[in-house]
């Protein structure tokens, strides 16, 4: 998939993120703020988001953990599936940020480029596979405020061939990202990398 940019601003092209406020200075951190950023892995390091949000250090590890717990659960919902339902959220929700991200994730994960061409050039109404289809329709269902998700997307879900746990897990992975799609579209934007 060529990595070109759609008309909603959406691409699978390594983006950068700059703060509105000050991030901490790496420099004049505290000592647990820099454990946090440690433990927040390598990426954290030189991302102005994570220095951010290391105002609060202790949330920021705490947010750290249900991230990784979430996404990277060793049971449950594949990742893909994460990813693929993370995708669409932030694609709802404006986060062309994050969308770049997980979408990258999908790609890697599912080797499924048509996919994420298909929603980038069509949004929701993109012709997607059954178990694809019924992520994107819960996930933006779930997305919208307020939530739009019912029963008819559990049934469509379970259909699809998801037990109660994947359904858990795809609620979670979706729910993480529209609070943290809104934590980076209140506190930044998106930017290329240099």
């Amino acid at each position: 998939m060529s990595a070109h940019v759609t008309k909603a601003g959406f691409t699978t092209e390594v983006l950068d993120w700059a703060a509105w406020i000050k991030p901490v200075d790496l420099a004049t951190a505290s000592d647990e703020q820099l454990a946090v950023l440690e433990e927040s892995g390598p990426h954290a390091k030189t991302s102005q988001y994570y220095h951010l949000l290391l105002h609060d250090a202790p949330v920021l590890r705490e947010r750290t953990l249900l991230f990784n717990a979430i996404m990277y659960g060793p049971k449950g919902l594949p990742r893909a599936d994460r990813e693929l339902g993370a995708t669409v959220e932030s694609i709802l929700n404006g986060c062309v940020y994050c969308t770049s991200v997980h979408a990258r994730f999908y790609l890697q994960l599912a080797k499924r480029p048509a996919t994420i061409e298909a929603l980038f050039e069509h949004g929701l109404q993109a012709q997607l596979e059954p178990r694809e289809r019924a992520i994107a329709d819960f996930s933006a269902a779930l997305a919208r405020t307020p939530p739009a998700a019912g029963k008819a997307h559990v049934r469509a879900l379970r259909e699809a061939g998801f037990s109660d746990e994947d359904i858990a897990d795809l609620v979670n992975a979706v729910a993480m990202f529209a609070w943290a799609n809104r934590l980076m579209l209140t506190l930044g934007e998106p930017r290329a990398t240099l």
